[in-house]
């Protein structure tokens, strides 16, 4: 239907707006005090790009990504996720070659083929940050310490931090092997995804959220924490004692694996119970092999993303209110035509000013005016009628008490500035 929005997206009204452009402002205010700056990308990047960067055998690549053709038949691919397209920059504009680290974040859209549900769109939007150059411990517990507090300064409560360590190619492999082994005598219970996942890459079945496939993983598994090379370790066990440190809590879940093959070491998710069963609104960790598999020179970095719809969902559910910024500073209301045209040369002042005015072109009653003004949340009604016009002068009326006092017209704006800031 041509009037409905394709499955799986969805218009951002009027009104909701302002909910985004709050949330925009705070993420974006916090990720510049931690020293990250913005960096835009191209929603639309060269398909290989992801199927190297993400995994070849990652949902998002075997399942979920937009690909086509373009007319010169070069395979496309909308922008799953946002950090390839970020170390993908990153390479490109030899931003290894400035001092590090480089702090960068991002907002948009991204896209993938997936069942829509609670929060999750085939369009939907993250927020998100990639911290380039240092492979100390300090750089995962602030990039968390950042995730946590953007959670918090917006309002969410219960919220809870797992993390856990994935390890580095070398661990990993390892690992797998005595997965596979444990797993063996137990193939035909596995989805069919995860039959294939156990000669590809067994770790994945980690991420199944099949019932039957989680129901084989029992206490008795065999954990990638128990073969972490001592280098992994000796960094797991420093971020633990940093984040204590710090005084974030947190737990450890041995289980958990991101749905992204480029991480290493550091990986963690924030929870919160208020969004249904896909409880996670944010999540990341270091990627420290990303950089060179996608063709520039060897550079630790970590990171993390957060789905915007999610948060702003758990924010709803939590009955958070998120603070208006569309009330009208000043309306105009006006008696007669003479009075009409005076208001809208003072609209224009006004607005000059750096403040929100308003007013109604359809010659309605005052009473009319200024119910509307009411409606609008406006802070001041700005009255002129033929008296007022005859003696040069204005009412100005407090919307949220009433009192209303006369202004001289030569002195309005210098008074409007003096109740307004």
């Amino acid at each position: 239907m041509l009037t409905k929005a394709p499955k799986g997206t969805r218009d951002i009204l009027p009104g909701e707006t302002s909910k985004w452009q709050y949330f925009e402002r705070v993420v974006s205010k916090l990720a510049e005090n931690y020293g990250f700056n913005e960096l835009r990308v191209p929603i639309f990047e060269h398909t290989d790009l992801f199927a190297r960067g993400v995994g070849e055998s990652t949902d998002i690549v075997t399942k979920q990504m937009y690909t086509f053709e373009d007319k010169a038949a070069r395979s496309i691919t909308l922008r799953p996720e946002g950090t390839a397209s970020t170390v993908r920059a990153f390479i490109e504009y030899k931003m290894f070659n400035q001092p590090q680290p480089v702090k960068m974040y991002y907002l948009g859209p991204m896209f993938r083929y997936e069942n829509p549900q609670a929060g999750r769109y085939r369009q939907f939007h993250q927020f998100g940050v990639e911290y380039f150059g240092s492979i100390a411990p300090e750089a995962d517990v602030e990039t968390i310490q950042l995730c946590i507090n953007i959670f918090k300064e917006l309002g969410l409560k219960n919220l809870s931090l797992e993390i856990n360590s994935v390890g580095c190619p070398n661990c990993r492999q390892k690992f797998q092997e005595e997965l596979k082994k444990y797993l063996a005598n137990n193939l035909d219970e596995l989805c069919k995804d995860c039959r294939s996942r156990y000669e590809t890459n067994p770790m994945r079945i980690l991420d199944c959220k099949n019932k039957k496939c989680n129901d084989l993983l029992k206490d008795d598994m065999p954990l990638l924490l128990d073969n972490l090379c001592s280098e992994c370790d000796e960094h797991f066990y420093n971020v633990k004692e940093l984040l204590t440190y710090v005084g974030l809590d947190f737990e450890v879940n041995p289980k958990m694996v991101r749905g992204l093959d480029y991480y290493t070491k550091t990986a963690f998710e924030v929870i919160v119970d208020d969004i249904g069963a896909q409880s996670s609104i944010g999540g990341g960790g270091r990627y420290d092999g990303l950089v060179k598999e996608c063709g520039g020179p060897e550079t630790p970095a970590v990171g993390f993303a957060v789905g915007i719809e999610r948060v702003l969902l758990a924010l709803e559910n939590q009955g958070v209110k998120i603070p208006e910024d569309n009330e009208a500073d000043a309306y105009l209301v006006y008696g007669g035509s003479e009075a009409k045209k005076e208001c809208f040369r003072m609209l224009d002042k006004i607005r000059s000013l750096g403040y929100l005015a308003l007013m109604d072109f359809e010659d309605k009653s005052f009473r009319a005016q200024l119910k509307k003004a009411d409606k609008l949340n406006a802070k001041y009604a700005v009255i002129i009628g033929e008296e007022e016009l005859s003696e040069e002068h204005v009412l100005l009326r407090n919307m949220k008490d009433g009192n209303q006092e006369k202004i001289p017209m030569n002195s309005f704006l210098d008074k409007i500035q003096e109740l307004i800031r």
